[in-house]
């Protein structure tokens, strides 16, 4: 990521890039959402409230990281 604000959920494009970045070997498809969450918000940029997190979010950040591994 080139700027240097914190990511939010809703940066799905910027956190699925840091996820490829951080783990390009790792398929998204494989990874559940309880440990796609905590990965995501183990990211050094990341700054946001857990509770802000739902199934949709995670959904759309799994299918962004698909993308990215598929590349």
């Amino acid at each position: 990521m080139s700027d240097s604000r914190p990511l939010k959920w809703v940066d799905i494009y910027d956190i699925a890039a840091e996820l490829f970045e951080a783990q390009p070997e790792q398929n998204p498809l494989e990874v559940r959402f309880t440990d796609l969450r905590d990965l995501v918000m183990a990211l050094p940029n990341f700054d946001d409230a857990p509770e802000r997190c739902n199934e949709k979010v995670l959904e759309a950040i799994q299918m962004e990281w698909l993308d990215e591994f598929r590349v």
